[in-house]
Formats: C-alpha cells, sequence, structure tokens
C-alpha cells in the first residue's frame, strides 16, 4: 500500500470503505445499496454480491431525473435518487436492504438519500 499523506481523504475514504465492506454483504434477498457521491452528483446501486450484480441503479445523470433537477439543491436531488431507487426496487420485489454508505458520513447527501428511500418503503 502507498504511503499516505494525512490530508488524503480520497485514500482515507478508501480505507474506511473497505472496512466497511468486510461486513457488509449483499445477498439476493437482501442486495446491498451502495451510494457513491462525487463533487456534482449521487449514484445509488442495489448490489447482490453472491452473484456479483447490479440488481437496480439510479443517479442524478439518468434521463429520469436529469431534466428535473436543473437548480436543485445537491441535497435535493440525493432524496429524489433514493425516492427513485426505492420504488425501483420495490417494483423487483426487492423490499429489505443492507446500507452500504460507501466509506462517507451518514450526513447530508448520503443521509438525505438514505432517509428517502426509507420513507419510500425500503427497510434497513
Amino acid at each position: 500500500m502507498a504511503v499516505m499523506n494525512k490530508r488524503d481523504s480520497k485514500a482515507i475514504r478508501t480505507i474506511r470503505h473497505r472496512r466497511v465492506r468486510q461486513k457488509v454483504t449483499g445477498t439476493i434477498s437482501r442486495p446491498r445499496l451502495c451510494v457513491f457521491r462525487s463533487l456534482n452528483h449521487i449514484h445509488a446501486q442495489l448490489i447482490d454480491d453472491s452473484s456479483d450484480q447490479t440488481l437496480v441503479s439510479m443517479s442524478t445523470l439518468d434521463s429520469q431525473i436529469r431534466g428535473k433537477t436543473n437548480g436543485m439543491v445537491k441535497t435535493k436531488k440525493a432524496e429524489i435518487v433514493g425516492t427513485l431507487i426505492a420504488e425501483k426496487a420495490l417494483n423487483k420485489g426487492i423490499k429489505q436492504v443492507v446500507f452500504d454508505r460507501g466509506g462517507y458520513k451518514y450526513h447530508g447527501r448520503v443521509k438525505a438519500l438514505a432517509e428517502a428511500a426509507r420513507k419510500a418503503g425500503l427497510e434497513f
């Protein structure tokens, strides 16, 4: 492993994510809701780790969301993504998931996405 500076936040997040992923795995009955947050966008996927398949995915770059979110705050965009991924999951018969925050703090956009998904019907 490379030597890391104290301020290298990407490397620190990667280490934190690996540590969480040792404990959190998704199955077909309870897939993993994985969140990735970039500077301007947020992505969420439901992943079955036993077969290495993405079951459902949604992001602010998808055509369903892209036109509607112009001028919105990033937290509001994350809420929309959380609601839509929950609706897609419920349509596929998925009601329970394991939440993988991707090494990010449970705060801001990550928290908004998780709470919106819970409100829309997902259990975790």
